[in-house]
């Protein structure tokens, strides 16, 4: 993997531990040369990652809309910056920019781009190993759930499986590493 997309919060919520990890995640990319592609953002632990990386040599492209740019919220001593037109072209250059993604702390945009990925993954557009860093048990309901997606019957356990989870750093790029993609053998429970 030579990038990784990286989807967060605009804020930095209230817990420290997801500014931490936001860092500690900056420079672990940048001291194992892996590139971060991000939304480009200056701001909450868009910010911190893309600061935490340069400040360590790190690769960092963002990908930013117009809209976006103009209100003032864009990183401008990022090493590549991409402008696009939308939140649509935003997520479809960051996947076609990157190897995999990790989904740190975040609100209904960060939300948004984690399941579009795992859609695409699942539907077999890109390939690419999604990674959750579970920070401080932020995504446990959410993990919890997907589960009950798969108890339910709305979601096959070949693509549950499909969704890398760690509160670990180094473990979640070691297995995402290790990834290999496979076509599920069906698409709905019968």
């Amino acid at each position: 993997m030579n990038a990784i997309a990286v989807y967060c919060g605009s804020n930095k919520g209230k817990n420290s531990k997801y500014v931490k990890a936001a860092e500690n995640l900056g420079i672990y990319l940048a001291k194992n040369d892996i590139e971060i592609v991000y939304g480009a953002g200056n701001i909450g632990l868009m910010g911190v990652i893309a600061d935490a990386a340069l400040g360590n040599n790190g690769k960092v492209t963002g990908v930013i809309p117009h809209f976006l740019k103009e209100k003032e919220v864009c990183h401008m001593e990022l090493t590549h910056l991409f402008l696009v037109d939308s939140m649509h072209e935003r997520k479809v250059e960051m996947t076609r920019l990157s190897d995999g993604a990790i989904i740190l702390p975040g609100g209904f945009g960060t939300l948004d781009e984690m399941f579009e990925i795992i859609t695409l993954v699942q539907l077999g557009q890109t390939k690419q190993p999604i990674g959750i860093l579970n920070v401080d048990g932020f995504y446990d309901h959410l993990i919890a759930h997907m589960d009950r997606m798969v108890e339910e019957g709305f979601v096959i356990p070949e693509h549950r499986a499909l969704i890398y989870t760690s509160t670990d750093v180094d473990t979640l790029i070691k297995e995402m590493k290790a990834h290999q993609f496979k076509e599920a053998t069906k698409w709905i429970n019968t």
